[in-house]
């Protein structure tokens, strides 16, 4: 039992024999004590008034008097009006740290085969490009969330749906054959992913030259310029050769399907590269070239049962306009899906491989009303979790320099982003002094660790909600609220327990009097439980990222103030050994929820 169940519990049967009075657990509000006050925390006891009678600060010393007495917590005791300070007894603080020391996941809960099945999708890339700084915050988020969900007593699955199909895809095609000579990723020793990316940008470059001379053509014919701009781009020879393919791979096409095939596979293994990089994988990979003849079955099942309904033209549509929405389209007047067709068929497919209790969208925040959409429809299609479903939203994430056009080839790789954190991590360690007595091995890997853990933190301690600006510069700094700052701490701590060890000392729960930034941070780390249930409530990695900078930084404040290998007294050291020992448990095993590496020394 914490001390804040132990005072609740005290607290209710304090009401209870004071005033006659069951008090409920909502009643008996606990509250970190504000910093200008003694204690350590607050009970409110202003909804106990008017049942006692009396004034506030009566009721408030009476409970005191009884909690000091019967809790086996509470040491002390003050009031403030409605509020009632208690002090915490050494004891009880010095039992709640063994008890954190003895839990090596302590705030966290384990899923057993009965926990709700949460399954999180998140990356969802396109075939025609390497993954780039947007992929980035999605691919974070994602993997974060489904650690943070599973810290929270839920089983998770995560998953992946691959936009490998389209006309987008068919362009990359098309600018190959034309133009790569039979180039391959061996012959040029490009990632598959940037090799197709590269032809994807070709073909934009191409057609936009045909749209220009088109335009040109028409406007001098007589056409007015915006019109002549809109036939120019529907009839540019490149776009409709791109079609046709499209067509041919819709009708199965084997020498369309094979070319497919083949280029498909060449980006799959870039992106695996990017992935392994990046720390982030998936247990079930679904490709829209599967999903959309499923997503079209299904709308025909919401037709029969009269969920939808057909126009003349044949197209198939889905009537929201009770539910205070428009009318959707799910089948073109030739039969073809749209996106929306093919989540229902994703949808479909994955409650047939997972007995799904809920399911989260990792998609950024353009597609809000898609995902609105979605949760109607799939509600009415039959699946559980429909209407619940979790869109988890997130907004853009922007350079200094500016946007991202990906059609213009002025993408920001993901690769090539990783590669410059690791590369500037290496640079600022290496004017810090942080390398010094390591190989050349270990400033590689500490490197690596200190460069990717400096972009996910950067990144992941913004609310996902926010556009953001992700500045390389500032996130590598050692001080701060940046992921090398709490990594350092983390890799300092980690050197005091080794030194510890080497003069025979251990930590343990002594019995010392404790001083007031003791006990706050005993406090601290025993609010990683509080923190990680609460970013599990609010879906939040930023709640985590937020809770690790304090707890990192209230660290260092004790650590600047009080010596722990050289305290007065043995007891003094063993005591502030595991202190610290848990703090920098708390700080891995937080991290981790992150995503983030933590290095044993820097």
């Amino acid at each position: 039992m914490t001390i804040e169940q132990k005072i609740q519990q005290a607290a209710a049967e304090a009401v209870k024999i004071l005033y006659g009075f069951e008090a409920s657990e909502k009643m008996l509000q606990l509250q970190k004590t504000r910093s200008e006050f003694e204690g350590n925390l607050t009970l409110v006891t202003f909804p106990f008034v008017k049942v006692a009678k009396k004034a506030p600060e009566a009721v408030g010393a009476e409970i005191g008097d009884y909690l000091v007495k019967e809790s086996g917590v509470v040491s002390a005791y003050n009031v403030v009006k409605g509020f009632l300070n208690l002090s915490i007894s050494d004891e009880a603080w010095t039992e709640l740290l063994s008890a954190i020391d003895a839990d090596e996941h302590y705030g966290e809960k384990k899923a057993d085969d009965n926990s709700p099945l949460v399954m999180i999708e998140y990356s969802s890339p396109n075939t025609n490009k390497p993954l780039h700084l947007g992929h980035v915050r999605n691919n974070l988020l994602g993997w974060s969330l489904a650690q943070i969900m599973q810290a929270n007593g839920n089983r998770v699955v995560k998953t992946n749906i691959v936009n490998d199909r389209g006309i987008h895809i068919c362009k990359s095609m098309l600018a190959w054959l034309k133009w790569g000579n039979g180039e391959t990723p061996e012959s040029s020793g490009k990632k598959g992913d940037h090799l197709i990316g590269d032809y994807y940008v070709a073909f934009d470059k191409h057609y936009r030259e045909e749209v220009k001379e088109l335009k040109e053509k028409f406007v001098s014919d007589g056409m007015p310029a915006d019109e002549a701009e809109e036939k120019a781009k529907r009839e540019a020879p490149l776009i409709v050769e791109a079609h046709d393919m499209l067509v041919k791979w819709e009708n199965n096409d084997p020498e369309v399907r094979a070319l497919w095939a083949k280029m498909n596979e060449w980006v799959y293994a870039g992106f695996d590269e990017t992935y392994k990089m990046m720390g982030v994988s998936f247990d079930k990979i679904y490709y829209e070239s599967d999903t959309y003849l499923e997503g079209r079955e299904k709308v025909e099942e919401g037709l029969e049962k009269g969920f939808f309904y057909r126009r003349e033209d044949n197209s198939v549509w889905a009537d929201l306009t009770a539910e205070g929405l428009d009318e959707k389209l799910l089948l073109r007047s030739d039969g073809t899906s749209v996106y929306m067709t093919q989540d229902i068929g994703t949808a479909k497919l994955r409650f047939q491989d997972y007995p799904i209790d809920k399911m989260i969208y990792v998609v950024g925040n353009e597609q809000n009303y898609h995902f609105q959409v979605l949760s109607i429809l799939l509600d009415k299609l039959g699946f559980k979790w429909g209407k619940d479903l979790v869109h988890f939203s997130y907004g853009m994430v922007e350079l200094p320099n500016g946007k991202m056009k990906s059609r213009e080839g002025t993408v920001v790789d993901a690769d090539d982003l990783m590669a410059e954190m690791i590369k500037d991590a290496r640079k600022t360690s290496e004017e810090l002094g942080k390398f010094a007595d390591m190989t050349d091995e270990e400033r590689s890997e500490i490197s690596r660790i200190v460069g990717l853990g400096a972009l996910k933190y950067f990144i992941l301690k913004v609310d996902a909600r926010k556009n953001m600006l992700f500045n390389p510069e500032e996130s590598i700094d050692f001080n701060g609220n940046t992921g090398p700052f709490i990594q350092y701490t983390y890799a300092r701590i980690r050197s005091i327990l080794r030194k510890a060890e080497e003069q025979g000392l251990k930590a343990e729960a002594t019995k010392v009097s404790l001083a007031q930034k003791e006990i706050d941070l005993i406090q601290k780390i025993s609010e990683y439980a509080a923190a990680v249930a609460q970013a599990g409530k609010d879906y939040s990695p930023s709640g985590i990222s937020n809770y690790c900078y304090e707890l990192t930084k209230q660290f260092n404040q004790f650590y600047h103030d009080f010596s722990i290998l050289n305290a007065e007294t043995e007891e003094q050291k063993k005591f502030r050994l595991l202190i610290a020992q848990n703090v920098a448990k708390t700080i891995r095993n937080g991290m981790t929820l992150l995503g983030i590496e933590v290095p044993e020394r820097m």
